[in-house]
């Protein structure tokens, strides 16, 4: 157990030492792409991914792992450690619309590091939600992409994100991280926050708040615990069948992706 909580901690302050410049705008960089067409009919249930595909190095893997059963059905996809090509990959290839902000570009790989939203149906609004308390140790910070979602007269406002880690900022500080998503989304009555929490039970300032912690139950998304959640407001859920997550990542990422259905609101 010692030498795991060494490893843990050794592998942790790595990524938390990897330096990059911020993009402190909140009006870009930005990058998107409209669905190639909305789907027909109004559905039931939106199914929600959230992946964290490590730093985009394997996206045609990542590509495989999301027509595994489960996530292929997706509606919304929302995916970390993203730059603009991966995103514009995986859209493309899988038939999404898309809005990309990347928080920081990384010294490391010479590449953009940020979240986005790839949605089957019309996104009509977007924005970049900068986080608050920046790495520790890299002054780098994290960010939400938001997109708002137009699923035939309804609106659902959704975020993605990855909060700081355990050696960039504090528990009570990425708490704050959360916060200020669900501060962000007071002003509409559907959202969903989804991505890498960086720890098992943040969920815990989403409830809360009011918020569904969806995905509350289930295995183990990274070696260290159940990192990666989604959270709803305003939206219920079915009661058997509800959420899922892919165990086998073929090597795409050191993240299992999680999915939720939720039920959209009739009107």
């Amino acid at each position: 157990m010692r030498m795991r909580i060494v490893a843990l901690l050794g592998i942790v302050l790595v990524a938390a030492c990897h330096t990059g410049r911020n993009y402190p705008s909140a009006e870009g960089p930005r990058y998107s792409r409209p669905a190639p067409a909305a789907p027909s009919a109004r559905p039931d249930t939106l199914r929600v991914v959230t992946f964290n595909i490590a730093f985009a190095r394997e996206v045609e893997r990542a590509i495989d792992v999301l027509r595994e059963p489960g996530v292929r059905e997706a509606d919304v996809l929302l995916l970390q450690e993203m730059d603009s090509a991966a995103t514009d990959r995986i859209a493309t290839t899988l038939g999404f619309g898309y809005v990309y902000y990347p928080a920081i570009h990384r010294t490391r790989g010479e590449h953009d590091f940020g979240n986005a939203v790839l949605s089957r149906w019309p996104i009509v609004d977007d924005a970049k939600v900068i986080l608050p308390h920046p790495s520790r140790y890299a002054g780098t910070q994290r960010i939400a992409t938001a997109a708002t979602l137009r699923i035939d007269t309804t609106l659902i406002r959704v975020y993605s994100t990855h909060l700081g880690t355990p050696m960039d900022v504090s528990g009570g500080r990425r708490d704050d991280q959360l916060r200020a998503i669900i501060a962000d989304a007071v002003a509409f009555p559907f959202a969903i926050i989804a991505g890498d929490m960086n720890t098992a039970d943040i969920g815990v300032v989403a409830t809360k708040a009011g918020w569904r912690w969806t995905t509350r139950e289930g295995p183990h998304t990274t070696t260290f615990g159940r990192w990666d959640h989604i959270f709803v407001k305003g939206l219920d859920a079915p009661s058997i069948n509800a959420t899922g997550t892919v165990m086998d990542v073929h090597g795409a990422s050191d993240h299992r992706p999680v999915w939720s259905l939720v039920l959209l609101p009739h009107g």
